[in-house]
Formats: structure tokens, C-alpha cells, sequence
């Protein structure tokens, strides 16, 4: 493992200045000099990474965190100070056949959660609490320094709902509230009108007394939690049907434009596993950027979408694989969208003009070693405005973009 110098020749207006060969990650997040990076991977049995990155030239990998569940990943990292959380999930591939609706026959699984790390010294993560939850467990979540926002499966409920923490305490975290998509509470008498789990919740992001949901096939929720021990849902949208693709993450922009507020959506590009299966999805559009008018969260209106040509990767048709959108950073400076799209690779989109969103810069790394085609599984910008990305095969790129208008 080492760092590779040089830029590719697919790229506008952004450079590589380094690159490791980490192992398949779901997540990248980085905070002050460190990037925390949650892998996907499970053959090797590795949770997460913890990287000095004071140097981008030369980041340096300070520790790495096995996954001691077996059957599990920890896909997913964040941190605050020096409390870290990754999640304990359920690997797929214990859940029997999974239908296009996300269904499939739960095994027994006791260790789904999430837990919980003091990385005060960062080449010693230790342990503090690994919280129990319930069927697969937590796939994505947020915090704060207060709160975490846990996307997870609880008993009596159908797919993943909204699970509040308090960890002012890390080693005795206190479930303070839920929020669900009606429908959702089985147990509670409620009837899902769906199949399966396709309405569930992705994850929810705080934004102020607000979160912000990308709820699947569900669509987007704005939910109020000014009382945080009362989650009330402000306003929801759903453009399924007729779009196919899954609403993954909803954040609003931070500054209104033109006295509006605006909002960004991006949905994850479904499976595409074989041939045979990429020929049934011709005609069906790809994972795409949503744009929104979410001044009143109650009468949320959609204003643009933006979309990458399947002309603008080598890779757009390689199988198995995906192409399309999967994930944006979860907080933004300014109007600018720092989108992570499968075979598309980094794609940087500017919503100055909510109606004409306009893409800056991009960047596609090359195919890990083996694979037909790259998967850029997510992206963080730091302080410094420097962009890492993430390969679901194997791959940690640092970024730079100098945009020339």
C-alpha cells in the first residue's frame, strides 16, 4: 500500500495529489488532520481505517479496526471530538435471495447496532459500547456532540426507522426518541401499503431543530424536532413512481437563493449484477440529482434534476456494476455539490441557478485491480477544500479542484 502520484487523464478541473489502495469502503469522513474511512469489504474482515491526512501528499494510516462479528460489516464511520461511531450491520449475503423491493427472509443475527470508540489517541481506537438494536441493525446514521441519529431495524417495526440517542454519556447511550413513515409500526397496528421494505428510512441528517431524510422508495421527509423527544414530520415528498431509483440522502442548501430555500436529494443507483440484468434496466433512467424548492417543507417542489451521460464514462455499461448517482458530502459550503456517481466517479455540480444546475469539475479514477469498472462509493471535503474519495472495491483517493470559470 502506498501513495501514487499523478493525475489521470479523465478529470476536469480537479488533480489527484494521492492515492492509498484501502481496501472497498462505504464511507470517507473526514474531520480536522484525520479521515475515517468505513469499509464495505468483508472478506478481510476490516471495520475501519483512522488516516493522518495533514499531508495529502502522503497520508499516513495510523489504525485499523477489525470487524469481530462474524457475518457483520461497519461500512460507515463518523466522529465528533474524540467519540467515534461505526455501525454493525448484517452482511447481505447472510440474508438469503434479496427481491427488488429490498425483502428478504431475516436470519437469526444478534449483533446488528452500533458502537461506539474513544479516539482521542487515533492510533489506539478503544472501545466504550457496542448498543444492541434489532434484525439486520444500522446501516447510516449522524451525530453531534450530543446526539446520535440511527438508522436502524427495532423490533415491530417493517425496514429501518429513526432512532434518537442521547451519548452525552458514551458508555450508557439513552434511546430518547423515534420517528418512523407511516406504515412502518407492524406492531403498532399500522399497514405498510408497499412491498416488502422498499419504504423505509435511508438515513436522516441534522440540519438545526431540523433532520432531513432520504426515505428509499419512500422519498424525502423534513422532520421538526425542536422537542427532540417528539420527532414531527413537517413536510414529505415522493416522486416514486414513476422514477425507479431510491432516494438516498436530502440536505437543503445553506443560504436561500433568491429568497427561496433550497434543498438537494440524491438517489443510489440500484443493482445491476449481470448482463442479463443490465439489458432489462435499457430505457430506465439512472440515479440522478434531485433539486428542490423547500420553502414551505409542506409543499415541496421539485426544480431541476441534473444526470450524467452514459458518454461520459468508458465504464458506463461495464457489468457487474453501477453507474449511475449513490451519494453527495452531507453538508456543503456555498451552492456547490461534491457528488459521488458509481462508474461516473466525482462529479462537483454548482446550484447557483436551482433551475440549471451546471457541473464544474469531475474526476473518474481508474478500475481497481481486476474490476471491469470504478465504484466511487462516497466523498467528504475538508476545511481546507480538499476532496477524498472512496471505491467500493479498493481505493482512497485526495483530491484537489481549482474550478476555471
Amino acid at each position: 500500500m502506498g501513495s501514487i502520484p499523478g493525475t489521470p487523464q479523465l478529470a476536469r478541473n480537479v488533480k489527484r495529489l494521492s492515492r492509498l489502495e484501502l481496501p472497498g469502503a462505504g464511507q470517507v469522513y473526514v474531520a480536522g488532520k484525520y479521515a475515517y474511512v468505513g469499509h464495505i469489504t468483508n472478506q478481510e474482515r476490516l471495520g475501519t481505517s483512522i488516516l493522518d491526512v495533514s499531508d495529502p501528499r502522503q497520508p499516513k494510516l495510523l489504525a485499523q479496526i477489525a470487524v469481530d462479528e462474524p457475518d457483520s460489516h461497519s461500512h460507515k464511520a463518523r466522529v465528533i471530538g474524540d467519540l467515534m461511531i461505526v455501525n454493525v450491520e448484517q452482511n447481505m449475503g447472510k440474508l438469503g435471495r434479496q427481491g427488488v423491493d429490498g425483502s428478504a427472509e431475516q436470519t437469526s443475527y444478534a449483533h446488528g447496532g452500533f458502537k461506539l470508540y474513544d479516539v482521542s489517541d487515533r492510533s489506539k481506537p478503544k472501545l466504550i459500547r457496542h448498543v444492541k438494536t434489532h434484525g439486520r441493525g444500522v446501516h447510516r446514521f449522524d451525530m453531534d456532540d450530543r446526539y446520535a441519529y440511527i438508522s436502524t431495524e427495532m423490533e415491530g417495526y417493517v425496514g429501518n426507522i429513526l432512532v434518537i440517542y442521547d451519548i452525552r454519556d458514551a458508555a450508557r447511550p439513552q434511546e430518547v426518541s423515534r420517528w418512523w413513515l407511516p406504515g412502518q409500526h407492524v406492531a403498532g397496528g399500522e399497514k405498510p401499503t408497499w412491498q416488502g421494505r422498499r419504504n423505509r428510512l435511508h438515513h436522516a441528517l441534522r440540519f438545526g431543530d431540523e433532520l432531513w431524510a432520504g426515505c428509499w422508495h419512500g422519498g424525502l421527509a423534513v422532520i421538526d424536532i425542536s422537542d427532540i423527544r417528539k420527532p414531527r414530520t413537517l413536510g414529505t415528498y415522493n416522486y416514486h413512481p414513476p422514477f425507479p431509483e431510491p432516494t438516498h440522502t436530502f440536505m437543503p442548501v445553506p443560504a436561500r437563493i433568491n429568497g427561496r430555500r433550497i434543498a438537494v436529494a440524491i438517489d443510489e443507483e440500484d443493482h445491476a449484477h449481470s448482463a442479463e440484468e443490465m439489458e432489462r434496466r435499457k430505457g430506465r433512467p439512472h440515479g440522478c440529482l434531485w433539486v428542490f424548492d423547500v420553502t414551505d417543507p409542506a409543499a415541496m417542489k421539485p426544480l431541476a434534476i441534473f444526470e450524467v451521460s452514459e458518454l461520459d464514462s468508458p465504464w458506463s455499461r461495464a457489468t457487474p456494476g453501477r453507474f449511475g448517482a449513490h451519494q453527495f458530502q452531507e453538508h456543503m459550503q456555498g451552492t456547490l455539490v461534491y457528488c459521488a456517481w458509481f462508474s461516473g466517479g466525482l462529479r462537483i455540480v454548482d446550484v447557483a441557478d436551482p433551475m440549471a444546475p451546471r457541473e464544474v469539475g469531475w474526476f473518474i479514477p481508474e478500475p481497481a485491480a481486476g474490476k471491469p469498472a470504478p465504484q466511487t462509493n462516497d466523498v467528504d471535503v475538508d476545511e481546507r477544500g480538499l476532496v477524498y474519495i472512496v471505491d467500493r472495491y479498493t481505493g482512497f483517493d485526495i483530491l484537489e479542484f481549482r474550478e476555471h470559470k
